[in-house]
């Protein structure tokens, strides 16, 4: 959560800059490719260290790993909603 929203958020920032109304979308797909990705490599390396043999990372694995992003995406969502996550030119206005 603190490594792939902040790397989500730039991605969204580069894309809103040049399409705003992308923001939101942006912030979920940007969260999904890290997420994801991030778990994979997480499971791979976990098991490369705690066993001698290479397992094949499974689809029940991978289920695992998707139910666990929709949840952190629900949040995300959330977060858009209530205008905590925000274009990056919001943040730098002037009252």
């Amino acid at each position: 959560m603190f490594v792939n929203v902040p790397l989500a958020l730039v991605f969204a920032w580069l894309v809103s800059f040049f399409y705003r109304p992308a923001f939101g979308a942006c912030v979920i797909v940007g969260y999904w490719l890290t997420n994801v990705l991030g778990f994979v490599l997480m499971h791979k390396g976990a098991e490369k260290v705690l066993s001698e043999k290479d397992k094949a990372y499974s689809r029940r694995d991978l289920l695992r790993d998707v139910c666990i992003s929709l949840l952190y995406t629900a949040l995300i969502v959330t977060l858009l909603k209530l205008k905590i996550l925000q274009p990056i030119e919001y943040y730098f206005k002037t009252l």
